[in-house]
């Protein structure tokens, strides 16, 4: 995946209706079930282009979303011992740990059949030297990712995998890049991988789901058709758990031009978006592969171009490549297979959008109306703990006002409380038995965290108020007010001697809310589902307590 072709979530801070937070809760009426990861969907991304010294910066541009980087740190000598990179930078390692990201650096042979069988050949010492090297540069694990070795190497290679886990602490990742193997051949460089054992003695398999076009192809095909991929994945999960299986995606696509040389090469999803608009280019999608082509010509009178210092020869150039809809198709699959999540080759390849929709489908949340939302990640982080989901599969209302059926069922939910003191029968007229938010509102009543309007009403779908939250989630933490707090702020909005004073005292004297620039709570204002979530990021920490 490598030399032959050289070619893991947005942080918000805002201050939102006076609720200054990050992430997490959820509705009742959701039409998913409840997310069964309290953290997401693992993801990770290879490191190989661009400067280093931009490195941090590149990985910034994803946001939170990923949770593992790669650098090509790790290459063979011609005598199969380890070669450190010199890109490897301990800045910004320490850059990636001080953002609570791992770096785990791949073993690549480049490709080289030669190369990589001395390396499987010399695998004791070839350990040691990945061991130490883990140590002296204060890495997190090793991705071996080995290629283009034939079969014979089969468990010998699986051995090399073996020692490295029984030399690594568990806490240090032993991780094995392995060929996509949608037909389940078990000769050539294919057959190299036996997924199974792998599988069981190491973290994940990151199945390179790519490149079903190659370099030198000379007929233009998709680098990842939908079929491809599936078929790759379902061989992957009838060898080893649904768990220990990542989904690698690609941010590139191939180029054909007839009258070149150059056919099946690399691009960058960045540098054909360029080249469409520079030479006029268009895009169909095709449906058997769920693949975009695009095409274009470059006439002699037109402005050069090239790619990765290659220029481009004039003719017509006919490039298959991934974009938002067929990577969402891929990333579907994550979620249908129950997979530990996806990897990506590679960072610095994809479009600036790419971001704005990864997180959240590679989840398996698929909220249109969350894509490049300010609280985006908030609501993910709620989906995620299984607090929040939405009124429906594809939609989370992030803007619609929270009710207070919806305030009841996500305060259960958070601290997890059970139904052994719900009752028979329902204690309010407006909440029969038959009302989707029944059971928690009785385990909220009952557990002295919300009262109804009345004796006999609890008007479930009025909308919930500012102070009535405060109130709620004070009772809910047993938060009182922090004396002497600087945190503490007085709004002239709320009365010293109002109902909702002392609750809305201990929610901002604790961190938890805050007002609005002319020093006014609103504590009559209504909270929208968006700034629920973004609440509870704040509140998360104080289970943990």
């Amino acid at each position: 995946m490598r030399t032959k072709r050289r070619w893991r979530k947005v942080v918000v801070t805002l201050a939102v209706a006076g609720i200054l937070t990050i992430a997490t809760s959820t509705g009742p009426h959701d039409a998913q079930a409840q997310a069964s990861s309290t953290q997401g969907k693992f993801n990770m991304s290879y490191m190989y282009f661009g400067n280093p010294s931009s490195y941090t910066s590149q990985v910034d541009k994803s946001g939170q979303t990923l949770d593992v980087v790669a650098p090509s740190y790790f290459h063979i000598n011609a005598d199969g011992s380890l070669q450190l990179s010199d890109t490897l930078q301990a800045s910004f390692i320490t850059d990636m740990h001080q953002r609570g990201k791992r770096v785990v650096p791949f073993l690549s042979n480049d490709f080289d059949r030669i190369l990589g069988g001395k390396a499987i050949d010399g695998r004791e010492a070839l350990a040691d030297q990945i061991v130490k090297a883990i140590k002296d540069n204060d890495l997190d694990g090793i991705q071996l990712d080995i290629e283009n070795v034939d079969a014979a190497y089969r468990d010998k290679y699986t051995d090399l995998v073996k020692i490295l886990r029984e030399k690594l602490s568990n806490d240090k990742e032993v991780s094995v890049a392995v060929a996509a193997n949608p037909t389940g051949t078990t000769t050539g460089w294919t057959g190299l991988y036996d997924y199974k054992a792998l599988a069981a003695v190491s973290d994940y398999l990151m199945v390179m789901a790519y490149d079903e076009s190659y370099p030198g192809d000379p007929t233009p095909g998709p680098v990842a058709s939908l079929p491809f991929v599936e078929k790759s994945i379902q061989y992957a999960v009838s060898q080893a758990p649904s768990n220990k299986i990542v989904l690698g995606v690609p941010f590139y696509g191939r180029y054909w031009n007839q009258n070149a040389a150059a056919n099946g090469s690399g691009i960058s999803a960045q540098t054909l978006s360029k080249l469409i608009t520079t030479y006029g280019g268009s895009v169909r999608f095709d449906s058997a592969s769920q693949s975009p082509v695009a095409t274009f010509t470059i006439r002699p009178t037109d402005v050069e171009s090239s790619i990765n210092g290659n220029k481009l020869e004039t003719g017509d150039y006919t490039v298959w490549f991934e974009n938002e809809q067929s990577l969402k198709e891929k990333l579907k699959l994550v979620s249908k297979y129950n997979l530990k999540g996806t990897g990506s080759w590679s960072l610095n390849q994809e479009t600036a959008d790419t971001w704005d929709y990864y997180g959240l489908w590679s989840d398996g949340f698929y909220f249109s109306d969350m894509q490049g939302h300010w609280a985006q990640e908030a609501v993910l982080a709620a989906a995620n703990r299984g607090w929040m989901l939405g009124p429906a599969a594809d939609r989370f209302a992030p803007d619609a006002a929270l009710t207070r059926a919806e305030a009841a069922t996500i305060i259960v939910r958070m601290l997890g409380l059970k139904n052994e003191a719900a009752g028979s029968s329902a204690s309010f007229t407006d909440v029969p038995a038959t009302h989707w938010a029944w059971q928690d509102i009785q385990i909220a009543k009952q557990s002295g965290l919300i009262e109804g309007i009345s004796d006999d009403r609890f008007a479930p779908d009025q909308i919930m108020t500012r102070e009535q939250m405060s109130m709620l989630l004070s009772r809910a933490l047993h938060l009182t007010s922090q004396s002497g707090s600087t945190a503490a702020k007085r709004f002239s909005d709320v009365p010293a001697g109002s109902w909702s004073a002392e609750a809305i005292a201990a929610m901002s004297s604790n961190g938890l809310v805050d007002g609005f620039a002319n020093g006014t709570f609103r504590p009559s204002a209504s909270l929208t589902r968006a700034e629920m979530a973004t609440l509870l990021s704040r509140v998360q920490p104080l289970l943990t307590k």
